[in-house]
C-alpha cells in the first residue's frame, strides 16, 4: 500500500464508498477539479472496481490527481480484528448497509495507513463544495493539544433519541441536547484524522479496546447502527478533548428525516446553521441546493 510519491506536509483525501464504482467515478468528475488539484494532493479511492472501471476512473482523473486504489477486501480484513467487537453495538445487523467493517475505516485508519501518511480527511460522497478544499486542510492548524479528529455536530436530533434512556436517568445530561450548549453527537460526512496525533493518543487507543467500547456502550444503553460515527459520538461523550469540532458550514446537513418522525418541536434547535455554507451534505439521498 504505497503512498505515491507524497510530498511532506501534504494531506490527501479519501472519497468513501464500498465499491460502487459509478457512484465513485462521478464523484471524482464533479469534485476533484475543484478540490484535489487546489489542494495539490493526491485523493486516496477506497474501491475495488472491476478492470473496465477502474481503466474508466484512470481516464478521468489522470489529467486531474493521482489516484490510488485499494482492494476493500483486504482493508476489511486488516480492519476486521480492530473493530469487531464494536461492530455489534454499532451496526444495524448482519447485511445491513452499515454493518460491514469498511464503515468503521475512519476508526482504525491509523493503524491501517503507513506511517509516512500523518493525516487524511475523509470525505463522503454526497457533498457539494463551495470553497476551496484548502480552507479545510487548515483545520488541522486549529487542533488543540489531545485532539485527534476534527468533525462536525450531527445535525438531527438522532442522538437525543439514540441515548433516550440514559438521558430519562440523567435528566441534567447534556447529551443528546442541541447546541450550542448540548453535546447533539458527531456526524462522520466530513472528517480531518490526524493520524499521527491517533497513534500517539494513548487514550484514544485504550477506547478502541472492546473491554472500554463494552463499558461505554453499558454506562450510556448506547445501540447505533451508523458505524463510525456512532462510535465517535459516544466516545466524544466520555472525551470531548479527543475531538476538534468543525463549524456547521463544513458540512451542512440536509436530510430532515427525524423533523416527521416525532421529534418537529425540537427539530430547528439541531438544524439551524448560521453562516456562508463551504460544503453540503445531502445524506440521506436529500437534493443539493443548485447553484
Amino acid at each position: 500500500m504505497g503512498t505515491g510519491g507524497l510530498e511532506r506536509g501534504c494531506v490527501p483525501f479519501l472519497g468513501l464508498d464500498p465499491c460502487r464504482a459509478h457512484v465513485t467515478g462521478a464523484w471524482l468528475r464533479s469534485s476533484s477539479r475543484e478540490t484535489a488539484s487546489q489542494s495539490g494532493c493526491p485523493s486516496l479511492v477506497f474501491c475495488s472496481p472491476k478492470r473496465k472501471q477502474k481503466k474508466k476512473l484512470n481516464h478521468v482523473t489522470q489529467m486531474i490527481v493521482p489516484v490510488m486504489f485499494h482492494d476493500v477486501d483486504v482493508l476489511t480484513e486488516q480492519l476486521f480484528p480492530v473493530v469487531e467487537a464494536m461492530q455489534k453495538h454499532f451496526s444495524a445487523g448482519s447485511g445491513a448497509y452499515y454493518s460491514d467493517s469498511i464503515f468503521f475505516l475512519s476508526v482504525a485508519m491509523h493503524r491501517i495507513m503507513p506511517t509516512e501518511v500523518e493525516r487524511i480527511i475523509q470525505l463522503d460522497l454526497d457533498l457539494k463544495y463551495e470553497t476551496n478544499i484548502r480552507e479545510l486542510f487548515e483545520e488541522f492548524d486549529h487542533f488543540l493539544q489531545g485532539a485527534v479528529i476534527g468533525i462536525a455536530r450531527e445535525m438531527q436530533p438522532v442522538y437525543r433519541h439514540t441515548f433516550w434512556q440514559f438521558r430519562r436517568e440523567n435528566p441534567q445530561t447534556k447529551v443528546g441536547e442541541p447546541p450550542p450548549d448540548g453535546l447533539p453527537g458527531f456526524n462522520s460526512g466530513v472528517m480531518l484524522l490526524d493520524l499521527e496525533a491517533m497513534r500517539q493518543s494513548q487514550l484514544y487507543n485504550q477506547l478502541l479496546e472492546p473491554d472500554m467500547v463494552r463499558q461505554l456502550t453499558e454506562k450510556y444503553h448506547f445501540k447505533g447502527h451508523l458505524g463510525d460515527q456512532d462510535f465517535f459520538t459516544m466516545i466524544g461523550m466520555e472525551h470531548p478533548e479527543l475531538f476538534h469540532v468543525l463549524d456547521c458550514t463544513w458540512n451542512r446537513q440536509l436530510c430532515s428525516w427525524w423533523r416527521e418522525h416525532g421529534y418537529s418541536d425540537v427539530f430547528d434547535q439541531y438544524f439551524r446553521c448560521e453562516g456562508q455554507v463551504r460544503i453540503y451534505h445531502g445524506n440521506c439521498n436529500t437534493p443539493i441546493p443548485e447553484d
